[in-house]
């Protein structure tokens, strides 16, 4: 028998495990790594790692309709829209039920990965081994590396990124304070909505960039995200009825007392809120363009207004990074641009796979579960991808199919629409098994790496 080449999993979060699941199933071996002593990764509240973004309220934007791995229900008795530590649980379920959590070596942290001269991984851990592999799946997540905008000045209290938020109370006590959060995300709505309430903040103010459609949790009734077009259905049809569905249900944002957005519903990543607009019709949020310039105790915005502020929250999002490449044809460039072969694969790479390195409407938990399907059959001889050619005209042609419904922004560069996605991806999969047959199932990547004498059970 054939062996078969051995993977290197960095990361175990969502995109991590259910990666491991598909190479166990397929017998593929390999070692995951997870610098945690968990699971769970940007869903592990209060992370040891330092990693996680949740904060003690965070109910996931996407639905349980939508977020649940293909093989292994969420609990019937779940909400709609699930609390992060419902989610945790579930991806904790998820391992011990398919027997990965002795698969993963917790508490270690990939160092750095580089590629061999004779092409191989070499991969050196914490714990100051160093490994070779034939294959590396990056999925250390795109959630950790907060962005924050270099503005002039400098402001004298209490500033820090919406990653670090974890409750009104801390990393600051909010309460009275007069408080600034930047941007207009998902991130800056919930955090807005829960300090605005008027046992804690003094004054709230949201600045930003530019107005946005803020999208509900529910249409008609109805969890909105469960009503999808059908992959083969018009794009841009489907967007504009969308569109005329949205603006009737929600009226005009300025309605709201929000800015007046510059673009048309659905050409931004949504905004989901189910309470920020009451917030903001209620008075208790209340609006600034973005900054222009940190005072001391001040903060001078971008009309000239000045107010005096106490504390700061960028809610400004995050860089892609992956701090154990030093090789920059590896890394995006400055504005997160990062093309790759299906979100997944770099053109001249074969042995190499960033999971996960999407924004996907509407979720990103069960995303990798599906590239894992090209990626295992292609570990097996079953998928052979086009050539380094084919595969650089597939990007442009993709890049321009998701990413044109959106205004040019760093927050855009890895926009996918999951359906869409999912739809293509199946249909890459099946031309990709034709081409292997011809080229008689040989392993695209074989096995060259030391194996290790045994490999736990299945």
């Amino acid at each position: 028998m054939t062996a078969l080449p051995k993977a290197c999993i960095i990361g175990a979060g969502c995109s991590g495990f259910t990666t491991a699941k598909r190479l166990q199933d397929l017998g593929v071996p390999f070692d995951c790594f997870e610098m945690s002593d968990d699971v769970g990764g940007n869903w592990y509240f209060k992370n040891p790692n330092g990693m996680s973004a949740c904060y003690e309220s965070l109910h996931i934007d996407t639905s349980k309709w939508r977020l649940a791995f293909e093989d292994y229900p969420v609990p019937a008795d779940w909400p709609d829209f699930p609390h992060h530590g419902q989610l945790l649980q579930y991806f904790r379920d998820y391992v011990d039920h398919f027997g990965l959590r002795s698969r993963i070596t917790f508490n270690t942290r990939v160092e750095h990965a580089g590629r061999t001269a004779d092409g191989l991984w070499s991969v050196r851990l914490s714990n100051g081994e160093t490994r070779t592999y034939d294959v590396l799946f990056v999925c250390n997540g795109h959630h950790w590396d907060a962005r924050i905008p270099d503005y002039p000045g400098t402001f004298d209290g209490p500033a820090f990124h919406a990653h670090d938020y974890r409750s009104p109370f801390d990393p600051v006590d909010m309460r009275g304070k007069s408080i600034v959060v930047v941007g207009m995300g998902n991130s800056a709505m919930d955090i807005a909505s829960e300090l605005s309430q008027r046992p804690i903040a003094g004054k709230l103010w949201v600045a930003a960039r530019r107005g946005v459609w803020v999208l509900p949790k529910y249409m008609n009734g109805k969890v909105a995200d469960k009503a999808a077009m059908p992959p083969w259905f018009p794009r841009k049809l489907g967007l504009a009825l969308a569109r005329r569905a949205i603006k009737r249900a929600l009226g005009n944002m300025e309605d709201y007392g929000l800015p007046k957005p510059d673009h048309e519903p659905l050409e931004a990543h949504p905004s989901v809120s189910g309470e920020f607009l009451t917030r903001a019709g209620c008075g208790d949020v209340k609006f600034k363009p973005n900054i222009a310039e940190l005072m001391g105790k001040q903060v001078r915005f971008e009309d000239g207004s000045i107010e005096d502020v106490d504390a700061i929250v960028y809610a400004t999002g995050y860089n892609i990074t992956f701090p154990f490449f030093d090789d920059p044809a590896l890394s995006p460039d400055a504005e997160n641009r990062f093309p790759l072969f299906k979100r997944m694969m770099q053109p001249g790479v074969p042995n190499l796979f960033f999971m996960g390195l999407a924004q996907p409407l509407p979720t990103l938990v069960n995303f990798a579960e599906q590239q894992a399907k090209l990626a295992g059959a292609y570990l097996t001889g079953r998928y052979l991808p086009p050539s380094p050619a084919e595969m650089a005209q597939v990007i442009k042609d993709d890049e321009a199919l998701h990413l044109e419904p959106y205004y040019k922004a760093a927050r855009h560069t890895i926009q996918v629409d999951f359906g869409i996605y999912v739809h293509d991806l199946m249909k890459e999969i099946e031309r990709g098994a034709k081409r292997a047959k011809a080229a008689g199932n040989a392993l695209p990547v074989p096995a060259r790496a030391a194996q290790p004498a045994t490999i736990a059970a299945e």
